[in-house]
């Protein structure tokens, strides 16, 4: 079985330059979908001659002069990995080393993340006796974990996390009650996800909703408050991990399938056994202490987490023909450098720009992988600080091709 990342390129060759336009786009859009499909259902299948590089012959580019001099554009990260995917040392076969899930490090991952998780909120019911206060405290640690928590469900619904397509659900949908979302669900917003990620014609499933500039302005009044209200960051990261969290993954539309339904129904008759023993054993009040502040801190950071891999100023959005699905990982998705700590606790998800290039690759291989290929070092980076300053950006400007705010959208009347 051939995986997307093990793809092999015959040589280049000249085509033309219309039949590889089209060409490149369906490779794309299948290599998405395929990249988020589960392993057993992928079919191998090698890129077609007219996705290579086009060499064409038409009038050389003018210079900033207006003379007919050759200009060489600056080659972006996309451009590089392209060059290197023609290479006997391709990416490709380098990142296919690191897709393959390896039992002791998926072991290890489980200890400190979902283990350690649990063992913090015992010891927050039994903090409960004597002080509120530290059971409170133990909660907010082990909001930590849970988020780590949530990575290990990630990597399921990717299939990347073990190599069995069978355990992976079964782990997954086990987690999913940890962090209360509906496993079988959610793996379908999060593969459509990736397989429309920085694409203007496909958005509103498992994104963050961006409007353009034009779009915003076009908009009822209404329509404009009720988008500031939801891009306000005491809105996005305070009240809404109650929606994302507590909320939102409860309901399901009645048009969804059968299998999505009963995903979302088995989760939440789940949690209300669950939240009615701890209830009974904690009190009403004894619960919210234990439970709420780690549901709501992860889920605060994970938004965030979210918001920072795709909401950058030089971010990726192109429509149509124009979309790739390789620069949309390459420039669409952040590198987030995050300390040490951070960086665990997080599963290394800051690394995204690799996760979006190949999502067979498992949470704890990703540094390997970034470390190993050059031509991953030069994508977006963003530090912790920028990252912060990154929930300023409201809007996408077509004009100047980057994130702007609501004032400088303002400006540019």
């Amino acid at each position: 079985m051939i995986e997307p990342d093990e793809v092999q390129l015959p040589l280049p060759v000249a085509v033309p330059a219309e039949r590889a336009l089209h060409a490149c786009k369906r490779r794309d859009r299948d290599r998405a979908h395929r990249q988020c499909a589960p392993r057993e259902e992928r079919p191998p299948r090698h890129l077609p001659l007219e996705c290579l590089p086009v060499t064409t012959h038409d009038s050389p580019p003018i210079d900033d002069a207006g003379r007919g001099n050759p200009v060489k554009p600056e080659p972006s990260a996309g451009d590089r990995y392209l060059a290197l995917i023609s290479t006997d040392t391709s990416l490709q076969k380098v990142l296919a080393r690191y897709a393959v899930p390896q039992r002791g490090r998926a072991i290890s991952n489980i200890f400190t993340s979902v283990v350690v998780y649990l063992a913090l909120i015992v010891a927050a019911c039994l903090a409960l006796r004597f002080s509120p206060w530290v059971a409170g405290a133990l909660s907010a640690v082990a909001a930590g974990f849970l988020l780590r928590t949530f990575i290990v469900f990630h990597d399921c619904a990717h299939g990347s996390f073990l190599k069995s397509k069978r355990t992976n659900a079964l782990l997954g949908a086990a987690l999913g009650v940890l962090v209360c979302t509906p496993f079988a669900l959610w793996r379908r917003e999060h593969a459509i996800h990736h397989a429309t990620a920085g694409d203007l014609d496909r958005r509103g499933v498992g994104d963050i909703q961006t409007l353009t500039v034009d779009e915003y302005r076009a908009s009822p009044w209404w329509e404009r408050l009720r988008y500031r209200l939801f891009r306000n960051p005491f809105v996005m990261f305070g009240l809404g991990p109650f929606w994302v969290v507590l909320l939102g993954p409860r309901v399901v539309s009645w048009k969804a399938p059968r299998r999505l339904q009963r995903s979302v129904l088995g989760t939440d008759l789940t949690l209300i056994a669950i939240v009615a023993a701890l209830c009974w054993l904690l009190g009403w009040q004894g619960f919210l202490i234990v439970q709420l502040p780690a549901l709501l801190v992860s889920g605060g950071i994970g938004i965030w987490l979210f918001y920072v891999q795709h909401q950058f100023e030089d971010t990726y959005w192109q429509s149509g023909d124009t979309w790739s699905y390789d620069d949309a990982a390459l420039k669409g998705s952040s590198h987030l450098r995050l300390p040490r700590v951070l960086q665990f606790l997080t599963g290394n998800i800051g690394l995204h720009h690799v996760h979006h290039l190949s999502a067979r690759i498992p949470n704890y291989n990703l540094q390997a992988a970034h470390d190993a290929n050059a031509a991953l070092h030069s994508v977006p980076t963003i530090s912790l600080l920028d990252g912060l300053k990154a929930t300023r950006l409201k809007l996408w400007d077509e004009r100047q091709r980057k994130l702007v705010g609501f004032r400088a959208a303002r400006a540019t009347r």
